[in-house]
């Protein structure tokens, strides 16, 4: 299957806007030690000379423990705009400029930062205070993008300048091979799932949740991003959810312009999610876990703030039924992203 980049692959921002974040989320799980690793990426108000000017390196390792470093020179970022290729060094080296370098350049001659492209994600940060090191290097095969062929997450509105903030899927499955050093071990895979997505605007929605999950017990080719939340079109809100799952060549997406999505979602612990699309197929999932999380830094209007709660190892139970109500996928897996963020809620979030 040939792999057609994403739309929105490359950098939304139009060099003029004083405030604007990006965001990119890179995820490795690891099933052989039933875990995974989550790298995120962000840049905001890249104008310069603004409070929150400045970029960040999160790293969510296992068991959910969390590694983050600031990157507040500005003029170390760089990022392409025509396909996903991006890059921050904590400092500069006199001899280059910021851009792509070959991985083993990079090794040499960068102490602190990261690339990424849609094959590539390398990088480096450190504690000062402890000294302890996060290094990564891995290559990715893509599989699925978003859809088949490629489509943009938020269909054909999602290039107009109506929505805030913008989401994409970048891939939905991939394999990758290569090694993670974390908390003085090096975790070397070949062939781990993949994923990544990103999104970009003003700051985050005010209230979402998130489901994520490429590694099933029953099912090797099988890929689930599910989310919804409250964004803002013009000077309105409004409560919107989709489902996407890939399986074996074929897109199944359930979204506001083609189905019907319901959900119910515990302030913790608790996911569940129905839809049913205008061709018949329905689909339910339940996300649940047991595990504290770990809250999350995520762009707001005033900067990064811990606004978001996450885990990598959440349970997930799935089910694809046909127009006939015949079940054709059911899988379940130990190794979900589950997440809820934004204005905190009291009781079920629920949407019928």
């Amino acid at each position: 299957m040939n792999f057609c980049e994403t739309p929105h692959s490359g950098y939304h921002w139009d060099y003029r806007t004083a405030r604007f974040f990006e965001g990119w989320y890179f995820r490795i799980t690891l099933p052989e030690i039933q875990d995974n690793f989550a790298f995120m990426y962000s840049i905001e108000d890249p104008l310069g000379n603004q409070p929150y000017s400045g970029g960040a390196v999160q790293i969510l390792g296992l068991q959910d423990e969390y590694f983050w470093r600031t990157f507040p020179n500005m003029k170390n970022f760089w990022a392409a705009g025509d396909r996903l290729e991006l890059g921050h060094w904590k400092t500069k080296p006199a001899h280059l400029t910021p851009k792509l370098l070959a991985p083993e350049v990079f090794a040499e001659t960068i102490d602190e930062g990261y690339q990424a492209t849609t094959t590539l994600n390398q990088g480096s940060i450190r504690n000062p205070a402890t000294g302890e090191v996060c290094r990564w290097n891995y290559e990715t095969k893509p599989i699925y993008g978003w859809g088949i062929p490629s489509i943009a997450s938020a269909n054909w509105f999602s290039f107009l300048p109506i929505y805030d903030p913008g989401w994409q899927i970048l891939l939905a499955h991939g394999l990758s091979s290569g090694w993670i050093e974390w908390q003085g071990d090096c975790y070397e895979f070949t062939n781990a799932p993949a994923y990544s997505e990103k999104n970009w605007g003003q700051s985050f929605p005010k209230q979402w949740f998130w489901l994520n999950c490429n590694a099933f017990d029953q099912e090797s080719d099988l890929a689930l991003t599910a989310g919804g939340g409250i964004r803002d079109i013009f000077t309105q809100t409004e409560e919107v959810a989709l489902i996407g799952l890939h399986h074996a060549g074929t897109f199944y997406e359930f979204a506001p312009w083609n189905a019907q999505v319901n959900w119910t979602i515990k302030p913790w612990g608790e996911w569940r999610m129905q839809a049913t699309n205008q061709q018949g197929f329905s689909i339910e999932l339940d996300g649940l876990t047991e595990f504290p999380g770990q809250p999350l830094r995520a762009p707001t209007h005033t900067g990064l703030e811990f606004c978001c709660h996450d885990t990598l190892r959440g349970k997930l139970s799935l089910r694809l039924r046909s127009p006939q109500q015949k079940t054709m996928i059911q899988a379940t897996s130990a190794l979900c992203g589950l997440e809820v963020g934004g204005k905190p809620w009291q009781t079920p979030w629920r949407n019928s």
